[in-house]
């Protein structure tokens, strides 16, 4: 058996919210968006992959979900990591449209990451290949 990577999640204190940001701010377009009882099936995918692996914007609803993702951001640990082209690039774009950073860029072995605030509990890491040196 070869399993691939199909959903995964992203716990968030309001989808509504959550969807706005990752679609507006990170680029990211909606996927699925099916009612779910008092909630919904929400997923995103990168906009150059499209049938891509899916990010669901899952409600943290249940206590260990919100304990989790609360003793997360207090220990500045990311729950997830996006790639992206340009690290020093995204982080100047993201910043100039009020996206809040934790951490700037830095680099972190054979890459550079840098840490926002996703608005709905979640620390989220971007990340690119360090530029080669001169």
């Amino acid at each position: 058996m070869k399993a691939r990577l199909q959903v995964t999640s992203v716990f968030v204190d309001d989808q509504a919210k959550a969807l706005a940001f990752y679609t507006e701010k990170l680029g990211f377009i909606k996927k699925t968006d099916v009612p779910a009882g008092e909630y919904r099936w929400l997923t995103v995918v990168g906009a150059d992959d499209p049938n891509g692996v899916e990010l669901l914007l899952e409600p943290d609803e249940h206590p260990a979900a919100k304990a989790f993702t609360r003793a997360l951001v207090e220990d500045g640990i990311p729950m997830t990591s996006f790639r992206v082209d340009d690290v020093n690039a995204a982080y100047r774009e993201l910043e100039a449209e009020g996206v809040v950073f934790t951490q700037p860029p830095m680099p972190m072995g054979p890459m550079i990451g840098a840490v926002l605030d996703d608005t709905c509990g979640n620390l989220i890491m971007i990340v690119s290949p360090a530029p080669e040196p001169d």
